[in-house]
Formats: C-alpha cells, sequence, structure tokens
C-alpha cells in the first residue's frame, strides 16, 4: 500500500471514529471489515418490525474533499434496483395494462424471431436467454435511444431458449423498462416517482443524473494498484435504464423494506409470486424470483439482492422470519457487501450467523487439474492459475482473487460470500466449476 493511500485510509478510520464515538459491535464489524476490504466510505441501516435500529455511516462519502458518509448519503443503486423495476411491473399487472404472460412482441413489433417465446416472466427471472454480452457490443460513452438499444440487444445470440436455463441478464431488465414505457407512454424512471417513491417518501430515491446538483450524494471509486481511483464514466443514456440506475439512500431503502410487509405497494399474492423460486422448463428450480434473490440461513428466510456499478456496491438481506433487514450501500467497486449484511445480521441474531469455512491443504496437483479458462457467458470469463501453493481466479482486468479450499474440491472467496465448486466426468476430468452467492451457476471449462 503505498504512502498516499494509507494516508488517507488512516484519515478515514479517524474520521469515522470520530464521528461516532458510542461504538457498539456492529461499529466493530463494519470498521474491521472497511479496513480488510479498503472501502472508502458506507452507510447501514437495521431495519426491525418496520422500524429503524441502527442508521449510521462510516468512512468517507468523498475522499477528495473529505466529506463524512451519513445515513443520508445518496449512493448509486446497481442491481438492487431490479427489485424496483420488478414491482413496478407487478403493480401494471394488477392494473391490467401488462401481463407476466405477455411475449415482447406484443409490445415491440418488429422484434425479432428469436424473441417469439419470451415473456415478461422470463425477463424478471432471468430465464429469457436473452445475452448479458450487450456491454462488450456497445460504447459505454454513447448515448443510445430505447429502440438503438432494442436493436443491440436484438442482435446478439440467445445464450439458451427460454425457460431452459437461468442466466443473470442485465438487458432482461433494461428491456423491461423499455417494455413499460412502450405500454404505458411514461419512462419507468417517472412511474418509480409516481408509483413508488413518492407515495412511501423515498425523497431523495430517482434515477441516476450527474449533470444535476443533489446534495448528500457520493462519488464512487475503484482500486487500482493499492490507490483509489474515481469511477470510470459511461453516457447519461445508459445510465438510466431499469437493470439498476438509481440513486437511494440507506433511509430510502428502510421506507422500502417496512412497505414490503404492508399491501400499499401491492397485492399478497403479487408480493408472494415475486419471492416464488422460477421453475425452469424441465421442473427444476432456481432460487430467483423478480428481482430476488432466495437462501436459507439456518432454518430462517432469507430474501436479499446486491448490486455493483460505476464504482458502488450494494446490499438488501431481508430475513422476513425474524423481521429483520440489514442494508448495507458502499461506494467501492469490488468489495463486498454481503458480507457485512450478513455479519451484522448474525450480531442481532446469532442464529443467523454463518460458519466460516475451515480451510484445508490442496496438493499442487490438484490444483494444477482445476487451472483453465471457464465460461460463465460468451462475456464472462473465469481464468483459474496455480502461484505456488494458491489457487487463484481472475473475472475481470483487476480483478484477481484467491481461491481457498475446504476440500478438494470446494473452495471459497474469504472477502466475498462465493462459492466455487469443481466438476469432474465420469473419468476424472475436470468439466465445469459451480460459483456463487445464492444462485449458483456453471462455467464449462473451455481451456
Amino acid at each position: 500500500m503505498n504512502r498516499k493511500f494509507a494516508s488517507a485510509f488512516f484519515t478515514i478510520i479517524l474520521l469515522s471514529s470520530a464521528a461516532f464515538a458510542q461504538t457498539d459491535k456492529i461499529d466493530d464489524w463494519v470498521k474491521s471489515e472497511m479496513e480488510k476490504q479498503k472501502i472508502p466510505g458506507l452507510s447501514i441501516a437495521v431495519v426491525k418490525n418496520g422500524e429503524i435500529a441502527k442508521a449510521a455511516g462510516y468512512g468517507l462519502a468523498n475522499v477528495e474533499l473529505r466529506v463524512a458518509s451519513r445515513p443520508e448519503t445518496i449512493y448509486q443503486s446497481g442491481s438492487i434496483g431490479k427489485q424496483f423495476t420488478a414491482t413496478l411491473v407487478m403493480m401494471l399487472v394488477e392494473e391490467g395494462k401488462m401481463s407476466l404472460t405477455d411475449h415482447i412482441s406484443k409490445y415491440i413489433a418488429d422484434a425479432p424471431a428469436i424473441w417469439k417465446d419470451i415473456t415478461i416472466r422470463h425477463l424478471l427471472t432471468h430465464t429469457s436467454g436473452i445475452s448479458n454480452n450487450l456491454y462488450n457490443q456497445i460504447n459505454m460513452r454513447q448515448d443510445y435511444t430505447e429502440d438503438e438499444l432494442v436493436k443491440k440487444i436484438a442482435s446478439i445470440p440467445l445464450d439458451f431458449q427460454p425457460g431452459e436455463k437461468w442466466n443473470y441478464s442485465n438487458p432482461g431488465y433494461v428491456m423491461l423498462g423499455i417494455l413499460i414505457h412502450k405500454a404505458t407512454g411514461k419512462f419507468y424512471g417517472d412511474l418509480l416517482r409516481e408509483k413508488i417513491f413518492a407515495p412511501l417518501g423515498m425523497d431523495t430515491a430517482r434515477v441516476i443524473n450527474e449533470a444535476d446538483i443533489i446534495p448528500n450524494r457520493a462519488d464512487g471509486y475503484r482500486s487500482v494498484k493499492g490507490e483509489w481511483k474515481n469511477q470510470q464514466w459511461v453516457s447519461p443514456a445508459l445510465n438510466t435504464t431499469a437493470d439498476g440506475s438509481l440513486y437511494l439512500t440507506v433511509l430510502d431503502m428502510a421506507r422500502w423494506d417496512a412497505a414490503l410487509y404492508t399491501e400499499k405497494l401491492l397485492k399478497k399474492s403479487s408480493l408472494e409470486s415475486m419471492w416464488t423460486p422460477v421453475k425452469l422448463n424441465d421442473g427444476k428450480t432456481r432460487n430467483y424470483g423478480f428481482g430476488w434473490a432466495f437462501a436459507d440461513v439456518n432454518g430462517h428466510k432469507l430474501i436479499e439482492h446486491g448490486g455493483a456499478w460505476q464504482g458502488f456496491t450494494t446490499h438488501i438481506a431481508r430475513y422476513v422470519d425474524d423481521r429483520l433487514t440489514v442494508i448495507v450501500l458502499t461506494n467501492s467497486a469490488g468489495v463486498n457487501p454481503t458480507r457485512i449484511a450478513r455479519g451484522i445480521a448474525g450480531l442481532y441474531n446469532p442464529a443467523l450467523q454463518l460458519p466460516d469455512p475451515r480451510e484445508i491443504k490442496v496438493a499442487a496437483k490438484i490444483l494444477d487439474e482445476y487451472v483453465g479458462q471457464y465460461e460463465v457467458a460468451p462475456d464472462f470469463i473465469i481464468s483459474i492459475t496455480r502461484e505456488g501453493d494458491k489457487l487463484m481466479g481472475e473475472a475481470a482486468e483487476e480483478l484477481k482473487f484467491e481461491l481457498f479450499a475446504e476440500s478438494q474440491t470446494k473452495f471459497f472467496l474469504k472477502i466475498d460470500e462465493i462459492q466455487v465448486t469443481f466438476v469432474r466426468d465420469s473419468v476424472g476430468k475436470v468439466t465445469h466449476l459451480i460459483w456463487g452467492q445464492g444462485v449458483d451457476q456453471e462455467a464449462k471449462k473451455i481451456k
């Protein structure tokens, strides 16, 4: 760590300590994770029975100006924005303006033939087959109209036939925003304000607009060779799509969480539909519904989602059996708010604690058999290498991580809640890996 980076980080810890002299176990846990993960700033909210039990900010919302993070600090949502898009779709379904069985062609007359079987439900559940490869095909610094985005998405072959598999698809949610516009004549962001944000008193929630003057807005950062850098710029149009382009505070999210225990926005039956695992064509299910993922923590039901975009990472974890929700918003790329949220939940309720995996040593010969490239999607390759007795993974430029073994085939990331399992065929050859964080995905070994 260079001197400037270390000095800035030390300043952050001092500032955080001064602002919150009354420390507790939550503060200690958050600060320790910030130090381990090198997070500039974050805000949390803990909501119990629909009421805020704790809301706090730690570190810096703006590193250059030394502005402290607070509960009122505004962060970019990343993909936790998908739950708002999904809720808006369900509101329109209840109003009779859309249907889960509607095909894309109902709203886009010249939709390509490969989309003929894709429904709204497929888009909501990431089972449409629409590839996540869009972002390798477009210039992220160029503005596109909705019609231009549709053509770009349509030009990429499907990853699979609708309903055949599950694969996370940001362009699928981009399409939902476009279809909402077609169905109502209104921009989805305006409808979010009208139907969700304003009624719930989510006063600072809105679609991203970097040109506007927005009080309490945090800056996003990324770490490059031990130094913080500002977030990478993308075009305004690509920062308004329905896959997760919102500004939010933890206070906004607390109001949102409280509303989900009521029928203020949706009927109970609609909420239950959103929180039901999707069933694939072969009858198997995946732990994902409409903009939400599911998990079981020691017999306690967890409904959650994370987000990552433009120098921000986010997470909301709703332990619905316990009516306990933890919200974590950070202003750093490549960090793990999920671990922080789950750690906080375990401090509030020991029954929600997850044991740390037990690390073991694996022979270098076995590690070498795992070395190679694994394709999650055409635009997402995980490279596995061995460095001495360490197994390393790399998912993107400047995003390298160590894999720790808990068995001969099962590994985990210490800075993330991700498990990686290597799978062999009947003759013992490594054919693919399974990786996941609540929802598992397969990656075929291609080299």
